[in-house]
C-alpha cells in the first residue's frame, strides 16, 4: 500500500505540479481507518450487490484533517481520478464543502454534473444544478448545460436534453449560444435528423416554436454543425448533399466549412478530391489556418505519398502557419503506417527541439503500429517520464494489444501501472483484461473482475464462458 501511495507521489509531482495538495486527500483516502485504496481495486468473490454506504468522508480521522489548503483546482484533480466512480466522486464533492469548507465554484460543480451525468444520474445532476444557483460564485453557465445536453444526448435522451434547453429561461441562459450547444451536442452523437428538425422546422414539434423565436438557427456555424454531424454517422451521400444544398441556400461557407468537407473527403476514401478542395480554397483567397492544413497533409500523405505530406508541410513553414501538435501527429502516423519507424522516431525528436510537446496521440501513432511488445513498453516508459500521462483509452489499446497476441504479462504491466498512476478502470478497461483471462482460461479471475465491475455500476459484455459457470454453481 505505502509502496503504492510513494509510486503516485513520485509520479504526480514530476508530471502536475497543482496536484501536490491533491496528494494529501489521496493519502488521507488511504489511510483512512479501515478502507482500502478506491484506486487500486482488488478483484473480490463476493456476490454482486449494492455496496455500502462509505464512511470514508465521515470518519473520525476526517474532523482532524486539515483541510485548509484545497483549491479549485486541487477539487477538480480529485473529482478526475473518481471520473468512473459516481458514487465516490460525489461523496467527496459534498465532504469537502461541509467539512473543509470549501465553497464549490461553478467549475467543480460543471465536473460533478459530468460525471453524474455519465452515469444517468439525472435527477441528482439538476439538484446540484438547483444548488448552484443558491451560491454566486457557483452561479450556472453555458459549460454547466453544454455538459448536460451531451450527457442527455450521448444516453439517446433528445427529448429530455430539448426540454432542457427550453427550461434556460430560469437561468437567463435561452440563447444562441446554448442553441449552438445543443445542436452540437445532438450533432457528436448522431442525432443529426433532429437537429435538423430543430433548425430547419422539418416535422418540429410546434411547442417548440416559441422557445427558439428570436434565435438565428440558420447560422454558418449551425450549418458546419450539421455537416460535421452527418459526417460523424459516415452518411457519405447526405454529407455531398448538404454540402450542395449549402450553396442552393446561398450559405456562406469559410474557413471551417472547408475543413470538415475536406476530412470527410479524406475518411471517405477520397483523397484527391480533398486536395481538390485544398486548391479551390487558395484560388478564392482563403487564408488557411493550422486546422486546415494538418487535413491536406493527411489527404495528400494518402494519396500521393508522406514525402509529398512533407513537402506541404515545409510550404506551411514558408507561408508563416506555425505546426502544432496535430501536424507532427499527422506526419509521425504517415510514417508509422508506411513503416518508417526510424523516420518517425527523428520527427519525434524534432518535435521537442521546436518547442511542440508531444502528446499522447503522438505516442498512440507508435502503439498502433508497433508490433514487438517489449519495444511498446519501453517507449511507454519513456512517455510517461516525459511528463505525458496516459488516457484510460491508452491503457485499453496496450491490453486489447497485448492480448490479441497472446501475451498475459504485459498485461498485467499495463494494468498496474493504471492502478499506480490513480485511475480508475471504466467498463471498457474491465472488459479487456476479463478477454484476456477468458483467452488463457482463467475463468475464476476473470469471474471475480466481472463481480467487481458490476459492484462498481459498470456495464459488463454478457460471456458465455461465466454464464456456464454460474449456472453450473447454482445447481450445485
Amino acid at each position: 500500500m505505502l509502496c503504492s501511495i510513494t509510486s503516485k507521489i513520485r509520479y504526480f509531482r514530476l508530471h502536475h505540479s497543482i496536484l501536490l495538495s491533491h496528494l494529501h486527500t489521496l493519502l488521507f483516502y488511504h489511510t483512512s481507518p479501515g478502507k482500502s485504496s478506491p484506486f487500486a481495486p482488488k478483484p473480490t468473490s463476493q456476490s454482486v450487490q449494492k455496496p455500502p454506504q462509505s464512511d470514508l468522508f465521515t470518519s473520525s480521522a476526517a474532523t482532524r484533517f486539515n483541510c485548509s489548503y484545497f483549491e479549485p483546482d486541487t477539487v477538480l484533480e480529485t473529482l478526475n481520478c473518481y471520473a468512473n466512480d459516481w458514487k465516490v466522486a460525489l461523496e467527496f464533492f459534498n465532504w469537502v464543502e461541509t467539512h473543509c469548507e470549501f465553497q464549490h465554484t461553478t467549475q467543480t460543480f460543471n465536473r460533478i454534473v459530468d460525471i453524474l451525468g455519465k452515469f444517468f444520474e439525472f435527477d441528482t445532476a439538476w439538484n446540484l444544478i438547483e444548488r448552484m444557483t443558491k451560491h454566486p460564485s457557483s452561479v450556472p453557465d453555458h459549460t454547466t448545460f453544454r455538459v448536460l445536453f451531451k450527457r442527455y444526448v450521448s444516453a439517446h435522451l433528445v427529448k429530455e436534453a430539448i426540454d432542457a434547453f427550453c427550461k434556460l429561461d430560469e437561468y437567463n441562459l435561452r440563447d444562441e449560444t446554448s442553441f449552438s450547444n445543443l445542436i452540437d451536442a445532438l450533432c457528436e452523437y448522431k442525432h443529426v435528423i433532429e437537429a435538423e428538425e430543430l433548425c430547419f422546422k422539418k416535422n418540429r414539434d410546434y411547442k417548440y416554436d416559441n422557445k427558439l423565436s428570436g434565435l438565428n438557427v440558420e447560422t454558418t456555424k449551425i450549418y458546419n454543425m450539421i455537416l460535421r454531424g452527418w459526417f460523424k454517422m459516415k452518411w457519405w451521400r447526405k454529407c455531398r448533399e448538404f454540402w450542395e444544398e449549402m450553396d442552393k441556400r446561398g450559405v456562406r461557407k469559410d474557413l471551417y466549412s472547408y475543413s470538415i468537407y475536406m476530412d470527410i473527403q479524406c475518411k471517405c476514401g477520397k483523397p484527391w478530391k480533398a486536395v481538390s478542395l485544398y486548391k479551390q480554397m487558395r484560388k478564392k483567397g482563403i487564408e488557411l489556418d493550422v486546422v486546415a492544413y494538418n487535413t491536406v497533409i493527411r489527404a495528400i500523405g494518402v494519396s500521393e505519398g508522406v514525402d509529398m505530406a512533407v513537402r506541404l508541410y515545409k510550404e506551411m513553414i514558408e507561408l508563416s502557419c506555425q505546426p502544432n501538435v496535430v501536424t507532427f501527429n499527422t506526419i509521425l502516423k504517415l510514417l508509422c503506417e508506411n513503416g518508417r519507424y526510424r523516420e518517425a522516431h527523428k520527427v519525434l525528436n524534432l518535435m521537442t527541439k521546436k518547442g511542440c510537446q508531444p502528446d499522447i496521440v503522438t505516442y498512440h501513432c507508435f502503439f498502433t503500429c508497433l508490433e514487438k511488445p517489449r519495444e511498446i513498453l519501453k517507449l511507454f516508459d519513456r512517455m510517461i517520464e516525459s511528463g505525458v500521462r496516459p488516457r484510460m483509452d491508452t491503457y485499453v489499446m496496450l491490453m486489447r494489444k497485448f492480448g490479441r497476441w497472446g501475451f498475459l504479462r504485459p498485461v498485467f504491466l499495463v494494468w498496474k501501472k493504471m492502478e499506480e498512476h490513480g485511475l480508475s478502470p471504466d467498463e471498457f478497461a474491465y472488459n479487456a483484461l476479463i478477454d484476456v483471462l477468458l483467452q488463457k482460461g482463467l475463468v475464476d479471475m476473470a469471474r471475480k473482475y466481472d463481480e467487481e465491475m458490476l459492484l462498481k455500476g459498470l456495464s459488463a459484455k454478457p460471456r458465455a464462458e461465466l454464464q456456464t459457470t454460474m449456472d453450473t454453481e447454482g445447481s450445485n
